[in-house]
């Protein structure tokens, strides 16, 4: 029999594997599956407003690109990116959030990733230090992928409560000294999902100056940031708030962005990671082993789209008009306003989220997500709880439909 120098154990048969993969919890739209298997909807068109994918067109010029570019499908890619890809992001960030000329080098402070779901998972992979206790912050809600990384590295998660009192942004404020200083990595989301919530410049520079103290990383997830309600107010950046307060280097720093909801091209699996040079140069080393570089293709499909804005500018105002006609329908129904950023609605239901869910669903087939699904206990409360996400992807036609829909539901309660 061939000998070997490592030993598998097994249990019943099945090889042990990372056990931290126990931790995970059910993903939200495994936990709506379930719940909705219980009943059958009305004989109407189903609306599904629970899924944050943009259905809007895509831009048919990155189409163009993207099959006028397939002879790269002979070249392997690099994992750093074509250098015109990388040039044309640091224009786009400079122009963009305003930061100072010069300040970000496309050498050294951005990596091209195949779009900002795995790379906000890969990052934690990279940076928490699993020789010492280590935890990660995230706001709570919160897209579940930061959960599943600080998890999947060994962490242990703390959430930062988000709630209406506070604008739904977290109270940083409230936070301990002594959390502080075991926080390895903190996730941002602004503008916030669910809530659209944008963190102010003033705020950003404070975490800025704690990350400073403490030493840890900030993670800014601002993959919604170029869908704005006010054109005149787009909103802040990490990386914009850190270089106004003379912190140029972006030290601890480090900004997701994607192509997927500004450019409606989630299938494109585009985005890029940019901020602090030695954080970029330890996850590219990372990433060279976790193999997931861009194909060349979908780079010069990506370039295209960065350096133009009109499509952009275009996809707001779809959106802006499918709020103001839904909160139109449903104004009184709920305390509602058009959020800063991004393209949910966040109401309180009159009921328990998970029975508004299913009810909907029930009576007039329209799914929507329920609050707590997107949040954890924590700190005494959960809040998501009694709220419900709207995600308004839809036509024009579907989202007034849905919401006439609800208005109907919920004066039958």
């Amino acid at each position: 029999m061939p000998s070997t120098s490592a030993s598998v154990e097994k249990t019943g048969g099945v090889v042990n594997m990372n056990p931290d993969l126990d931790r995970l919890q059910p993903y939200p739209f495994e936990k709506l599956a379930a719940l909705k298997q219980s009943v059958s909807p009305p004989d109407r068109p189903h609306i599904a407003l629970s899924i944050g994918e943009p259905r809007h067109p895509s831009p048919a010029f990155v189409a163009e690109a993207l099959t006028r570019h397939l002879d790269g499908l002979a070249n392997y890619p690099l994992t750093r990116g074509m250098a015109e890809l990388r040039e044309g992001i640091v224009t786009w960030l400079t122009r963009r959030f305003e930061l100072p000329g010069g300040t970000l080098d496309p050498q050294r402070h951005v990596l091209p990733v195949t779009g900002t779901r795995e790379a906000l998972f890969a990052f934690a992979q990279a940076v928490v230090d699993r020789n010492r206790s280590a935890l990660v912050l995230l706001p709570n809600p919160f897209y579940q992928i930061y959960e599943g990384a600080a998890l999947l590295a060994g962490a242990q998660t703390g959430f930062l409560n988000t709630l209406a009192d506070s604008g739904f942004i977290p109270d940083f404020d409230a936070v301990a000294d002594e959390i502080w200083a075991r926080c390895q990595l903190l996730y941002l989301c602004s503008p916030g999902n669910p809530s659209g919530a944008v963190i102010s410049t003033e705020t950003l520079q404070r975490l800025i100056e704690l990350s400073l103290r403490h030493d840890f990383v900030i993670a800014s997830d601002e993959c919604y940031s170029e869908i704005y309600y006010d054109e005149a107010a787009p909103p802040v950046g990490l990386l914009q708030a850190a270089a106004s307060a003379g912190h140029t280097d972006y030290r601890n720093c480090v900004v997701f962005h994607s192509l997927s909801k500004r450019s409606n091209l989630p299938g494109l699996r585009s985005g890029f990671v940019a901020g602090e040079a030695r954080l970029i140069e330890r996850f590219l080393r990372y990433r060279v082993y976790h193999g997931c570089a861009m194909p060349l293709h979908h780079q010069w499909a990506s370039l295209a789209a960065w350096q133009d804005e009109a499509h952009v500018q275009q996809n707001r105002q779809r959106y802006r008009e499918k709020f103001d006609a839904v909160l139109g329908i449903l104004d009184d129904t709920f305390d509602l306003a058009a959020p800063a950023g991004g393209f949910y609605l966040w109401p309180q239901t009159p009921i328990d989220d998970q029975q508004f869910a299913l009810g909907l669903y029930q009576t007039q087939n329209v799914t929507v997500l329920p609050g707590s699904y997107l949040s954890r206990d924590a700190h005494g409360c959960n809040p998501g709880q009694n709220r419900m996400r709207m995600a308004l992807v839809g036509t024009m036609d579907e989202c007034v439909d849905a919401a006439n829909r609800i208005r109907s539901f919920v004066e039958s309660l």
